[in-house]
């Protein structure tokens, strides 16, 4: 398997596999505007991941697709339809964001940091 075009072996660290999976600044929320399962079009994450331009979008996607966390379907309109969705795999990823939020909630407004 490769990630993001390095080689991975057995030997490599649980945590910083998933990191480096999830690394990148949009790719949670792009994961996180796709958990409903429902297929979804380029617009839907553009709208939702605020601050995000559609190039880098576009690249975000194509890390996430060749990683196997979410799939592409195109379909053949005018001008063509393209919808994105989470594989199986994408969707192993959504427990370990549910715990992110509620850390996120718990600590965003620590005095503690």
């Amino acid at each position: 398997m490769e990630m993001k075009g390095i080689k991975l072996t057995q030997n490599i660290c649980p945590v910083e596999y998933a990191v480096g999976m999830l690394s990148g600044k949009y790719k949670i929320r792009i994961l996180n505007a796709l958990k409903t399962g429902e297929p979804r079009r380029f617009k839907v994450p553009e709208r939702e991941v605020m601050g995000i331009s559609p190039t880098m979008l576009t690249n975000q996607l194509r890390e996430l697709e060749a990683d196997g966390l979410i799939s592409r379907e195109v379909f053949a309109t005018v001008p063509p339809t393209v919808e994105y969705k989470l594989t199986k795999f994408g969707r192993t990823t959504l427990p370990l964001l549910e715990e992110m939020k509620k850390w996120g909630l718990q600590h965003r407004n620590s005095d503690i940091q």
